[in-house]
């Protein structure tokens, strides 16, 4: 039978709505849904009554002339009429059982989507010469668990760290190094961080200051320094563009210094990337550099299209339903950011043929993706080179805020790098899990440093994770260290260690009940069946909504499904031989299903904790 009974209830409902209202029933939804007290039954219909007020007709009587219409062959037990009209679902033992029997199969029951292709997903965005931050955490970790989520239901999906590595910027901070004659050999992230800082302080006018000065009349020492600020400023910014130039044109000494900016930021990316167990490699760097050769293309693209125009040298796109124009081009010839994301666009859509592509970027930059889609539906590369459509989705997320709701930062008031993060979140849930190996209860007792640095390493890495995958994306939320790490609440550790301790069961039964016939006759046996069967819907309501938060709330409830069970349904006391295989398959199962989900936000699963 279909695995999933909540559907074929609908289904059948359906059938019998339209037996019973005709062509009042066209469009119906039969409004089956999980019933809220278990006590009345597992699933309820409510169309009933939207249905009866179509017909004019009692709700009741309606409900009844459903029950008499549908069939519900060897699915559910009779059903009843309750209140003002809802009709109560009890499936049979023999279905349910039989929902899980097609469901314990390797891949747990998760259907494959009905038409999966290519997808791209933008995700980590790093510029050349500065550390990562906590913004570059949740690009990182959110962009993953999508890329996870959506290979689990067959999309080849392909990773692109969008690296910010040409234009201006680069090129200031790279003639600032040159001028300053650093090692660019023995160069490290903290270094070339603060060098390009400073070369963006050394390269920043202060017009509005120098006028303010001249309007007041300040003394001629201040107007003096300003001026002089100026000046510099504006020097330094033409040296940058002679570099930025001459990097373009090809100079093979400039070409090899700036590959060194690259690879020593790349080396710190991938380290972060490696500690959160992120699917993030070289392979997957698709610089705005890739895209230079392309920019022009872009542009004759747009002017052939008529959808360009010139305003006061520049080059913008119009829309219909807003004000702001879409910059193409600068006054001075010069190419935007907005340019490359269309030159990403055009090459994803019309080389890698993807069918969707999805960028996981700060939910501040929402208008300029609203531009840059609207945009490049205009130019027509909204549609692949095999001729399906193409969605382009804007996977937005909040900011990371400290206690006092403002960005995170550290105690010296600076902004706090993913490096230090993730060391602290390392050392916390080391210190977390050796306290309680101590106990010589623990299932962890006796272990090597080696194996608890590992389990500490997992709990501290999944406990960052899990704080941020559990929440809608869009959210702002509050980094706080202490509840993250926390074996108890909705934390990450807490369902880690609800694995190992069905690990734990399994290893002492030393049988995982594979085969056994499985008797679902108690409550709590019923309702941690009834949610192991929502998981295919689950995942694929996640990869739909671009929404790794349902991934991890369904993850606690049946972790608290199973903890209930566990305490109300005893295994290696069943009483029966049969009884406590099938429980201990259950178990197994259940296993599984949280094993799979942890890694589809990319959180380890240790076997013991």
């Amino acid at each position: 039978m279909n695995m999933d009974p909540e559907s074929r209830l609908r289904r059948a409902f359906e059938a019998a709505m339209k037996q019973v209202g005709g062509d009042d029933a066209i469009g119906m939804d039969p409004a089956v849904r999980p019933a809220g007290k278990p006590e009345f039954g597992d699933f309820q219909c409510n169309g009933a009554l939207g249905l009866a007020k179509r017909l004019s007709r009692p709700p009741r009587e309606v409900a009844q002339a459903l029950i008499d219409a549908v069939d519900l062959t060897d699915l559910c037990e009779p059903p009843d009429i309750a209140g003002p009209g809802f009709i109560n679902l009890r499936l049979s033992p023999q279905a349910l059982a039989g929902a899980i029997e097609a469901m314990d199969t390797p891949d747990l029951g998760v259907t494959p989507d009905d038409d999966p292709g290519v997808v791209v997903i933008d995700l980590c965005g790093v510029n050349v010469a500065k550390q990562m931050h906590v913004g570059h955490l949740r690009s990182t970790i959110i962009g993953d668990a999508l890329a996870r989520i959506l290979e689990r239901i067959g999309h080849d999906v392909h990773r692109e760290n969008h690296l910010g590595d040409w234009g201006l910027p680069i090129a200031m901070v790279l003639h600032q190094l040159r001028s300053d004659g650093v090692d660019l050999n023995a160069l490290d992230l903290p270094t070339l961080d603060e060098a390009y800082r400073s070369a963006q302080a050394i390269a920043r006018p202060d017009h509005a200051g120098l006028d303010a000065a001249r309007a007041r009349h300040s003394g001629p020492h201040r107007i003096a320094e300003l001026e002089a600020q100026n000046e510099g400023a504006m020097a330094a910014r033409g040296a940058a563009a002679e570099t930025l130039v001459n990097l373009q044109a090809g100079d093979e000494s400039l070409r090899a210094d700036w590959q060194k900016l690259i690879d020593v930021t790349m080396d710190a990316v991938q380290d972060a990337s490696d500690r959160l167990g992120v699917t993030l490699g070289p392979e997957h760097n698709c610089g705005e550099s890739t895209y230079r050769t392309e920019l022009q293309g872009v542009i004759d693209h747009l002017q052939a299209c008529s959808m360009a125009r010139e305003d006061q040298g520049a080059l913008v796109v119009d829309f219909p339903d807003r004000e702001r124009p879409l910059l193409v081009r600068k006054s001075d010839g010069g190419f935007l950011y907005a340019t490359t994301d269309l030159a990403a666009i055009r090459r994803r859509t019309q080389v890698t043929d993807a069918i969707e592509c999805i960028y996981v970027v700060d939910a501040r930059q929402k208008d300029h993706f609203r531009d840059v889609f609207d945009a490049a539906d205009q130019a027509g590369w909204c549609t692949n080179a095999g001729g399906h459509t193409v969605q382009l989705r804007h996977a937005a997320f909040g900011s990371v805020l400290g206690p006092d709701k403002r960005p995170l930062k550290t105690r010296a008031g600076t902004n706090a790098t993913l490096a230090s993060l993730l060391d602290e979140a390392i050392d916390r849930g080391t210190t977390e899990v050796r306290r309680r190996s101590e106990s010589e209860a623990s299932p962890t007792h006796g272990l090597s440093d080696e194996a608890l640095n590992q389990i500490g390493r997992a709990v501290g890495i999944g406990a960052v994770k899990y704080a941020d995958l559990s929440g809608d994306a869009v959210k702002d939320y509050v980094f706080d260290m202490d509840r993250m790490v926390a074996f108890e609440g909705d934390t990450g550790p807490y369902l880690q260690y609800a694995h190992a301790r069905m690990c734990s069961i399994l290893r002492r039964a030393e049988d995982d009940g594979c085969g056994a016939d499985l008797r679902l006759d108690e409550p709590q046996e019923r309702q941690l069946a009834l949610g192991l069967l929502k998981w295919d819907a689950t995942v694929h309501a996640a990869a739909g909504n671009l929404q790794p938060h349902r991934i991890a709330g369904y993850l606690r409830e049946i972790a608290e499904a199973f903890s209930a069970f566990y305490q109300a349904c005893p295994v290696m006391q069943a009483g029966s031989d049969d009884r406590k295989r099938s429980r201990l398959r259950l178990c197994d199962l259940t296993r599984r299903v949280l094993a799979d989900g942890l890694n589809l936000l990319g959180v380890e699963a240790p076997e013991r904790m």
